[in-house]
């Protein structure tokens, strides 16, 4: 994938993932495991992840320390324990099966680090670090994940993109486009032509404004416009 196009090849595929997961998970079922992203054999270590939450359980017990390299704790928000665990899992795939050792932690809300993800992603064949590793070998986990996921306030998500796409145009990025709304849904904006982008995601004048404009994007928006 041209590394320009990763970040809104990204986005479009976050939209639609959940329509293409059966076909993930067959090419899973009948593809190799052991393949991975480096051509390396799978292995049983992984990097570390933060343990499964259960401070937000019912009747549960609490937890505050962290992973074993101090890297998250593994107390999750309350009521989003299911969601975050169902993300440290799709981690531990990918770190294994997937053969993304360098995969980041999900964030502690639970939304997974899109920022590192579309790095990795842009890598020379790597791609499928945003899809569920090569063949869907992961796409089972990360199907439990999105189906868990907490459901978002359409509109509240429109009017952070919105804030979003105004400061990438006040910043220089003058054909960053409007998200729209369409089903009641919040669709990104961004690259007017994302099929041939007009925009280069790589420029230094791009970066700046991404920089100057993320914290206009609620959790979980990283990375879909």
């Amino acid at each position: 994938m041209n590394p320009t196009t990763t970040s809104r090849a990204t986005a479009r595929l976050r939209l639609t993932v959940l329509a293409a997961l059966p076909v993930l998970v067959l090419s899973a079922a009948c593809g190799g495991a052991g393949d991975s992203a480096g051509g390396k054999e799978k292995s049983d270590e992984i990097a570390s992840v933060p343990d499964t939450p259960s401070a937000s359980r019912p009747g549960g017990g609490s937890s505050t320390d962290g992973g074993s390299d101090g890297s998250a704790p593994s107390t999750a928000p309350a009521g989003k324990s299911a969601f975050y665990d169902a993300q440290v899992k799709y981690v531990q795939c990918m770190r294994v099966k997937g053969g993304y050792k360098d995969y980041p932690d999900p964030k502690l809300s639970g939304h997974l680090d899109w920022t590192k993800i579309e790095e990795i992603s842009s890598r020379p064949g790597q791609n499928e670090a945003a899809k569920g590793g090569k063949n869907g070998v992961c796409a089972p986990e990360l199907q439990r994940a999105m189906l868990a996921e907490p459901k978002r306030d359409q509109q509240k998500d429109y009017e952070s993109m919105l804030a979003h796409a105004k400061c990438m145009r006040d910043n220089g990025v003058s054909r960053f486009t409007n998200p729209t709304m369409s089903g009641g849904n919040a669709q990104p904006g961004g690259d007017p032509n994302p099929a041939s982008p007009t925009i280069d995601t790589n420029s230094p004048a791009y970066k700046q404004a991404r920089e100057a404009c993320g914290t206009k994007l609620l959790d979980g928006l990283d990375g879909m416009q």
